[in-house]
């Protein structure tokens, strides 16, 4: 679908996944507080970024887009898909790259595999979705590894309700209800890629401990090559 991350990169990128409420971000931050306790300068990130398209898509999310005249602006899938892949592109070069050439291991919440997932649901069933979305990525490198965290939109809702924030424009339970179902086939959606799933229902220390291990997997691929 897109280049690969190359195999001569000193560092490595990590994709944490899952739908909102399943714990990615924490899970994320966790992964590289491992990582830099194991000896590995690990460096977290996300999607949308900081930058200054991440920064209006986040605006967006959160329904604080108007208007001149204060009245709010609901921004399309398509419009949404193409914002998301110009701010995957500034953060790819401006913050993913540099660090991965420093030999660092870079974990991001979320990345393309977001925009195949979130953008085709809400399309309306328009057709040659997902293949355009992938060509609007497909200058961007590849993740050595995707971890997806599974849960169910029930629990994700629950999760959400605790943390008290007012609801996202994705943060519908119809909509959940179908991310977790695209999320389960995800290998479909990035196909090539190295995908492991990880069960998010289980306590936040053996979600840890499973993302760790397929980390380490991935470790012990890259030591083994010639």
């Amino acid at each position: 679908m897109t280049r690969s991350a190359e195999p001569g990169r000193p560092g490595a990128f990590v994709v944490v996944e899952g739908i909102d409420g399943s714990g990615s971000t924490t899970q994320a931050q966790r992964l590289v507080a491992a990582l830099e306790r194991a000896g590995v300068p690990a460096s977290f990130t996300c999607e949308p970024s900081n930058g200054n398209v991440g920064v209006l898509i986040r605006e967006a999310l959160a329904h604080r887009l108007r208007d001149p005249a204060g009245a709010p602006i609901a921004l399309d899938w398509m419009t949404l898909a193409l914002l998301f892949a110009a701010d995957r592109a500034d953060h790819v070069h401006r913050a993913v790259l540099p660090e991965l050439e420093r030999g660092r291991w870079v974990v991001s919440d979320r990345y393309d595999l977001s925009s195949l997932a979130y953008q085709s649901v809400t399309s309306g069933g328009a057709a040659g979705v997902l293949p355009w979305i992938a060509a609007l990525n497909s200058k961007v490198i590849r993740p050595d590894l995707t971890i997806i965290v599974d849960v169910s939109a029930t629990t994700a809702a629950r999760r959400r309700q605790a943390r008290g924030a007012d609801a996202e424009l994705f943060e519908v339970p119809e909509i959940q209800e179908r991310l977790a179902q695209v999320y389960r086939g995800a290998e479909a959606l990035v196909p090539g890629d190295r995908v492991v799933h990880v069960d998010g229902e289980q306590d936040i220390d053996r979600v840890a401990s499973e993302i760790w291990a397929a980390t380490l997997g991935l470790a012990q691929s890259r030591e083994s090559r010639p």
